[in-house]
């Protein structure tokens, strides 16, 4: 009777199957299974905690600064349209007889940038027509009212300081406003 009990708590609770080394097969349907399952914990595991650190970094759009140095008057010429912010500031510098204003180049339409024709003396939008006087004001196509102006003023250097950041609308008489255009001295 020893010898059955024996038997009986040494011999496995489950079959184990005869695996053929001959043909390469060296794991069982169930080992792959839960070894895969363990793998897919720990990719699961790994992401969440690169996600997690990623968290606290936070995503931020580096923009050029609103407020930066335009040069002096007189390297505008009087009744030039100056392109030289274009690309970089989304701005015109205007230089009229009475002094610089600076325009958002911005359509207010849909936020595509107009591109000034000098032959035509007006702004014109590439994406729905809107035109646009020297001025800023809007007289066709689609755009519901006038460019921005954007502030303008004179630093103790005497150059020409824009500031983005400070709009002046002429819907809302704010081209009238200190800051909205820079008269000559």
């Amino acid at each position: 009777m020893a010898n059955t009990e024996e038997l009986q708590h040494t011999t496995p609770l489950r079959k184990e199957i005869a695996v053929d080394k001959t043909r390469g097969l060296w794991i069982t349907r169930r080992d792959l299974l839960s070894l895969s399952g363990w793998i897919a914990f720990f990719v699961f595991l790994g992401i969440s905690i690169l996600s997690t650190i990623r968290f606290f970094f936070p995503r931020v759009l580096f923009e050029s600064a609103p407020v930066f140095k335009a040069g002096f008057p007189d390297e505008y010429a009087l009744g030039e349209v100056s392109s030289k912010y274009l690309k970089s500031k989304q701005v015109w510098v205007v230089h009229e007889e009475e002094g610089f204003y600076a325009l958002s180049a911005v359509c207010t339409h849909l936020g595509c940038t107009p591109r000034w024709l000098e032959t035509e003396n007006k702004f014109k939008c590439p994406c729905h027509g809107s035109g646009f006087h020297l001025s800023g004001i809007n007289f066709e196509g689609p755009a519901p009212r006038p460019l921005e102006r954007v502030k303008i003023t004179l630093n103790e250097n005497g150059e020409l300081v824009v500031d983005k950041s400070v709009k002046f609308l002429y819907e809302r008489g704010e081209w009238g406003k200190p800051g909205s255009f820079l008269k000559k001295i």
